[in-house]
């Protein structure tokens, strides 16, 4: 796949390197204005690093547009003269809706909006996709990318502001969970780095327990749980201190406030 990162900031060189490292390209431009902050791409084979955004247009199929939102209708307006019947756009932009997106550039493209999040450099991203009528028909070529990626999920548009709360934000939020536990392992007699690898491997297992079994998470933890034991005596000493609730009612107070940020563009 010939593809273009439009605009290579950090989530655009965390798709990069995914991308690279799973050899899902015959063909990759990356743009920035600034070179030198992409500078760790120079000598890749098959990768362009270039400022302009033409260029990467036209020797490219998939367009991966991941500007900051202020600079997206500039850069819709810039591209759009060059934009063929075969060009896939796929807007990683949080908060700039495929209607909007249409009226810049017409809604006879193919287009998608994709809200990964930035373990797509790993190879381990949540994404979630939509679609305009006409991107329908190319949808699974996004799928086919984003699942070398990590995993995707084809939800309505109306949902992706809460995607981007779950998916995006949720890493910054899992890796708070990480570091509390990182913590508390070091208060127990753990030094620092043996404290992160114990956290991290153990939340590694807990996903990968849910992803292989397909249990609900209680099925799981009834199985460390035994009467008065020391699993179910921290569980409900952290639910009386409101971690559940906390966990919840920030999840909810980062969706809101998104829905305002949107409603202040409008």
């Amino acid at each position: 796949m010939k593809i273009a990162i439009i605009g290579t900031g950090n989530l655009g060189k965390s798709i990069a390197k995914g991308l690279i490292t799973n050899n899902a390209i015959t063909a990759l431009h990356l743009t920035k204005r600034n070179l030198n902050a992409i500078q760790e791409f120079e000598g890749y084979k098959n990768v362009t690093l270039t400022s302009n955004n033409i260029e990467a247009v036209k020797h490219s199929d998939i367009l991966i547009l991941a500007v900051q939102p202020a600079h997206l209708e500039t850069i819709l307006k810039e591209i759009s003269p060059f934009l063929n019947e075969n060009h896939v756009i796929i807007s990683t932009v949080t908060g700039f809706v495929i209607q909007k997106i249409e009226s810049i550039i017409g809604v006879d493209q193919f287009i998608i909006r994709a809200m990964p999040n930035t373990a797509i450099a790993v190879g381990k991203s949540m994404t979630c996709l939509c679609s305009n009528t006409k991107g329908e028909k190319r949808i699974k070529i996004a799928q086919a990318i984003f699942n070398r990626l990590g995993h995707s999920m084809i939800i309505p548009e109306t949902q992706m502001q809460a995607a981007t709360v779950v998916c995006a934000s949720g890493i910054a939020f899992w890796m708070r969970l990480i570091r509390a536990t990182t913590q508390a392992a070091i208060q127990l007699g753990f030094d620092a780095n043996d404290a992160q690898e114990l956290a991290m491997h153990t939340c590694q297992g807990a996903a990968s327990l849910l992803i292989t079994n397909g249990k609900h998470p209680e099925e799981e933890i009834d199985a460390v749980t035994t009467p008065k034991g020391c699993t179910i005596e921290g569980l409900n000493e952290m639910e009386h201190k409101g971690l559940s609730s906390s966990l919840i009612q920030g999840m909810v107070a980062s969706f809101n406030k998104i829905s305002n940020i949107k409603k202040e563009q409008i």
